[in-house]
């Protein structure tokens, strides 16, 4: 063993640790310095799906506290910071976690980064554009069912769409884990199949506490794609056993071979 190969001493993982989360917060902070002139424009994305229930989105949404405006700004400024910075946080977190694993390990998530950000994307563009429009007209139907006028405050509005986008892009990421732990080998594809069952259930209940509104609508469009990407997983863990298994097949051939060749020398 060299002494670059040696483990670090524990007050140097310390020392990492820190400087890792001192960059995730100064990226954060630099990701929310960025989005801070776009916030009314972000404010405007946000609140186009109200187009679905309202002609005049812009004039439904109503503020009713002296501190609404701040409250409203912070939330969009927080959260799309944090978009922003997502992929810098992730690279400061790699830098850390990557060399304490094997090299395998370390291919296989660094080539998964790539489906991290391509799923939460998708999750969050199925909640924009279907989920969110879907549920505000469900609410404001609700509303007109029972006879009562629909005036919601900004705040409440933009804490609603916020978790809803953020629930959908969190909850698209769980495939990944899978995936993951199958290319390493921790599962493998008859247990997924097993454990169809169970993961429906999970499904069903983490789309019902992820989903801010109470609508069967917002869970069955989250429940239905996750459950769909699970089945995704099984065939691509089950491709990727079978990869392994004629890699295996092969070496064990070459090795056998390179083992035949002196007896046959020797016959000769």
């Amino acid at each position: 063993m060299t002494i670059k190969d040696q483990p670090k001493p524990f007050l140097e993982h310390l020392a990492d640790l820190r400087a890792t989360l001192l960059g995730c917060l100064a990226a954060w902070g630099i990701g929310m310095a960025i989005v801070m002139p776009f916030t009314p424009r972000l404010f405007t994305l946000l609140r186009a799906p109200l187009a679905k229930i309202t002609e005049h989105p812009e004039q439904f949404l109503r503020s009713l506290e002296i501190t609404g405006g701040f409250s409203i700004a912070l939330q969009i400024i927080l959260w799309g910071g944090l978009l922003v910075s997502a992929p810098f946080i992730t690279f400061l977190i790699a830098r850390f976690v990557l060399p304490g694993l094997t090299c395998r390990e370390r291919k296989v998530i660094v080539g998964s980064l790539g489906f991290v950000i391509a799923l939460f994307s998708l999750g969050v563009g199925i909640a924009y554009f279907i989920t969110l429009p879907v549920a505000l007209k469900i609410m404001f139907g609700l509303h007109t069912w029972l006879g009562i006028r629909a005036e919601w405050t900004a705040v409440n509005y933009v804490a609603f769409a916020v978790k809803l986008l953020m629930a959908f892009g969190l909850a698209f990421e769980l495939p990944v884990i899978v995936v993951v732990l199958g290319y390493l080998g921790i599962v493998s594809a008859a247990f997924l199949r097993s454990k169809r069952r169970h993961v429906i259930v999970i499904i069903l209940i983490l789309a019902m506490l992820l989903t801010p509104g109470p609508d069967i609508f917002s869970q069955i469009v989250m429940a239905v794609p996750m459950l769909l990407l699970y089945e995704a997983c099984i065939w691509i863990v089950w491709l990727a056993e079978r990869k392994r298994t004629a890699k295996d097949l092969k070496t064990d051939d070459r090795q056998q071979t390179t083992e035949d060749e002196p007896a046959k020398r020797e016959d000769g």
